[in-house]
């Protein structure tokens, strides 16, 4: 796998797990109990993406460390998933 592939890769699994992070210990306004006006209840009270971006960055890399051992070290592709698969016929008429 050359750089720019696995740089790839890491770019996607890392915006999946942004998604999944981010909801992570955040609290909105109105668990606060102070609602700036002209906002909605559900917006951040206080948020800060510096631990959020290193979270992200480090489940990130096992995902990614998990990947290359599967693929590289273990010789597996996504080509060998159809393998997992059930096998489908069509029914006849």
């Amino acid at each position: 796998m050359g750089f720019g592939t696995g740089f790839a890769i890491y770019f996607i699994i890392w915006w999946v797990v942004l998604f999944t992070v981010l909801p992570f210990s955040a609290r909105s306004q109105a668990d606060e109990g102070d609602v700036t006006l002209g906002t909605a209840h559900s917006a951040p009270a206080h948020f800060r993406f510096s631990p959020i971006f290193w979270r992200t960055t480090l489940i990130s890399a096992v995902v990614f460390g998990a990947y290359l051992a599967v693929t590289v070290l273990g010789g597996y592709s996504l080509d060998d998933l159809i393998v997992l698969s059930p096998d489908f016929k069509p029914a006849a008429n």
